[in-house]
């Protein structure tokens, strides 16, 4: 709606995973070189934690459209089935043909996969998003999946993404075994307030900087700091609202008092929502 008026060529704070988007502060760098270190040195399992809207997903996106030439990608988002639905949703994205197969048959067709992808000089990378909903049993199956391997090299490497309570789901005892096999586990921090007026900055040159950009002026980064506590999703949602505020009054520097408004709007609409739930009920 606002693009023409801000000269953009596309909307700069969207919520979806984009990696071109993607700000690489310190510790987005830190996870992207934790990730390409355990895919190439094929440690066999990674894992990557973060709170909500902190960017796994847009940092993972980033790490495959780099090494795309070289990797196949399985990325599975439903992660509330037991193991066998699990090995066919994998297979099948894949691009095996596995209906009619039980768990056994499915697991020799892909481990024949996973051969001839190690023999033709291909990553083999299995990203499993929102980990933290897999039970201990599935988890236990894929530590026993990740024993498909070379004499000294893992065929197939496993990137578990989720969210904290993956760490403690880690750390149970029956699953001790797993947790040895995970080098590393990274977790991804928050922005902080150094960030943040660089990372609305990049979004903003990225969707197109020209003479009709908008400016931040420091108090509303501090306001919108203080609301979204470096959650970049809240960042974005935030942001884009006081966009289309700033359009709406016909005006391109975004202050403080912008910035309020767009947080209470944000709020109202929380509290009708909630109100709108407890109506229906």
């Amino acid at each position: 709606m606002y693009e023409e008026f801000y000269g953009f060529k596309e909307l700069p704070f969207n919520v979806t995973p984009d990696p071109k988007f993607l700000y690489r502060s310190s510790s987005h760098r830190d996870a992207l070189a934790y990730i390409t270190y355990g895919v190439f040195q094929k440690k066999g399992f990674i894992a990557l934690t973060g709170e909500v809207g902190v960017g796994k997903t847009t940092i993972v996106n980033a790490f495959v459209d780099l090494f795309q030439p070289s990797l196949e990608v399985s990325f599975i988002f439903s992660t509330k089935f037991p193991f066998e639905q699990l090995l066919f949703l994998i297979c099948s994205d894949f691009g095996l043909e596995v209906d009619g197969m039980n768990k056994a048959q499915m697991f020799l067709h892909l481990n024949k996969f996973l051969i001839e992808q190690y023999e033709n000089k291909r990553n083999t990378v299995l990203i499993i998003d929102e980990a933290q909903n897999l039970s201990v049993e599935v988890l236990e199956e894929l530590r026993m999946l990740s024993n498909l391997e070379t004499r000294n090299k893992k065929l197939i490497q496993i990137m578990l993404v989720g969210q904290p309570e993956l760490e403690t789901i880690l750390d149970l005892k029956q699953l001790r075994q797993l947790r040895q096999r995970i080098p590393l586990l990274f977790r991804i921090p928050v922005l902080t307030h150094d960030d943040l007026s660089k990372y609305i900055d990049y979004r903003l040159k990225i969707a197109g900087r020209g003479s009709k950009t908008p400016h931040f002026t420091s108090d509303s980064i501090e306001e919108i700091y203080h609301y979204s506590r470096g959650i970049p999703r809240l960042i974005n949602v935030l942001c884009d609202r006081v966009l289309l505020a700033g359009y709406d009054s016909n005006v391109r520097t975004i202050d403080a008092r912008i910035v309020r408004g767009g947080i209470r709007d944000l709020e109202n609409e929380t509290v009708r929502a909630v109100g709108g739930i407890g109506k229906s009920i």
